[in-house]
């Protein structure tokens, strides 16, 4: 299956939940208790298995992260594979992607956002070209936008943008040279308690 390019508020709607996919979150909110399709007004709700639990956080996971299957299968079999807590293995993993991180330091408004700028070469990675939105970025590396973008049109009040910004703990960021720093890896208060990362873990560990 591609990735899903159908309207977000649906996604929202079908999970109760803001994963963060729009950039006007009250508009979102309006909504988020009536689910979608013509069953949504009647507001019932069916029993959900302990199979649909674990479906339903893996699938909140994926839609907020922009990952697919395949791709986050590998992640929750790579972190299964170090040594520690899986759940938090998997989710520093997930923060670390790149476009996630161009969305962390304040670039774009949403993740989907952020992919996008990426893909379009719009960033450097330690000084270099980079175009790859599911990169890993490793303690140190340095990503900042490139001088000759600086000054297109969607960047205007950057600077401002980025001065307000709140960031979580593992990143640091210049606003004047419009560059940001991982610092370390991700820790658990910077987490978004949006899903749960253990039932996924579980979803997994039976196929």
């Amino acid at each position: 299956m591609g990735r899903y390019i159908g309207p977000k508020n649906k996604i929202a709607r079908r999970f109760g939940i803001n994963l963060g996919l729009k950039t006007n979150p009250s508009k979102v909110a309006r909504r988020l208790g009536q689910k979608p399709g013509v069953h949504g007004p009647s507001g019932k709700r069916m029993a959900v298995s302990s199979f649909g639990k674990q479906l339903i956080e893996k699938q909140k996971a994926k839609f907020m992260y922009g990952v697919r299957e395949r791709q986050f299968r590998r992640y929750v079999d790579e972190t299964r594979r170090q040594a520690g807590d899986s759940s938090v293995n998997l989710l520093r993993l997930l923060e670390r992607r790149l476009d996630n991180l161009v969305y962390r330091l304040g670039f774009a408004d949403t993740r989907a956002q952020a992919r996008q700028l990426v893909s379009h070469s719009m960033f450097v990675l330690n000084g270099k070209k980079i175009n790859i939105p599911s990169h890993i970025v490793s303690v140190g590396d340095v990503v900042a936008l490139k001088d000759n973008k600086k000054k297109k049109k969607f960047f205007e009040n950057i600077e401002e943008k980025l001065a307000r910004k709140e960031l979580p703990s593992w990143v640091s960021l210049d606003a004047v040279k419009k560059s940001g720093k991982v610092l370390n890896l991700p820790q658990e208060k910077d987490f978004e308690k949006i899903f749960d990362v253990r039932l996924i873990i579980e979803y997994y560990s039976t196929r």
